[in-house]
């Protein structure tokens, strides 16, 4: 039976990718391969998903659709253990790698259709985003593939790949500052007296409850934050001293230094 698609790393996103492609049924568990150099993690992807597990990059490249989920830094490594001439099968590259340009995928995958994608953590539980960008061979079918597999863990937008950097300092990163801001909110909740798994749960539901209001109504985030500001009310006096400490600036330039570090990697 030929291998549809072939995963290069299993780690969460990986994972998370699996989970939902296979319970979906976009894949069956069998048509999957996956590679990681740890032991320990292909038999818990093979016990938990029933997807086939390896060793060995080059045997995953034989699949029809190869989706790259390694870090960065091991990028060359990887791409010197594929050989194009021993990949007859293979029609599409997806990559998730941070800061990894379209120009360098292509050079190393000549003649294969590429797309660039960014999706974020909350993709483990089916609520992500993911940011595609098709290369130069891409074809429209291609990029149904693509909206296919990573619309299988949430929404998928397609951008033009100048726009990639900045998406990884937003969405990709993002889910790192929102934690930091509940894991705040929750100590403040500490702070005033209430116990941390009450103020836990207030600051999670808060924050999810937020957004949700934001989605479903399509309201601009200043409209809603207006709607709950009161003339001299407990909403506005915790305002002011969030702008006196400076947290709207400290979020844009934590999006800014995101992003730097992404065109860093890409450079690396």
């Amino acid at each position: 039976m030929s291998i549809q698609l072939g995963m290069i790393g299993g780690g969460m996103m990986g994972e998370a990718l699996i989970s939902r492609l296979v319970i979906q049924g976009i894949y069956a568990a069998e048509r999957i391969l996956v590679s990681d150099p740890q032991a320990e993690r292909r038999k818990f992807l093979s016990d938990r998903y029933g997807v086939q597990t390896t060793s060995q990059n080059l045997e995953v490249a034989q699949a029809e659709v190869l989706l790259l989920a390694v870090k960065p830094q091991v990028f060359d490594r990887v791409v010197a253990e594929l050989t194009g001439d021993e990949t007859p099968s293979l029609s599409l590259i997806l990559s998730i790698l941070a800061g990894t340009p379209l120009e360098k995928l292509e050079r190393a995958f000549p003649g294969k259709a590429v797309i660039r994608a960014m999706p974020n953590t909350p993709a483990t539980v089916g609520a992500g985003i993911t940011a595609i960008a098709p290369g130069l061979l891409a074809q429209p079918h291609h990029l149904e593939q693509a909206t296919r597999i990573f619309g299988a863990v949430g929404e998928v937008v397609e951008v033009a790949e100048s726009y990639m950097d900045a998406i990884t300092g937003l969405s990709g990163s993002g889910p790192g500052y929102v934690a930091l801001i509940i894991e705040a909110l929750a100590d403040g909740g500490v702070a005033v007296g209430l116990p941390r798994a009450i103020a836990t749960k207030l600051a999670i539901q808060t924050v999810k409850g937020s957004a949700q209001l934001l989605q479903d109504t399509g309201i601009h985030p200043a409209q809603l934050k207006d709607q709950v500001t009161s003339p001299g009310g407990t909403t506005i006096a915790g305002i002011a001293q969030l702008e006196r400490a400076g947290v709207r600036s400290a979020l844009i330039e934590a999006v800014r230094a995101a992003y730097t570090r992404s065109q860093e990697l890409g450079k690396s």
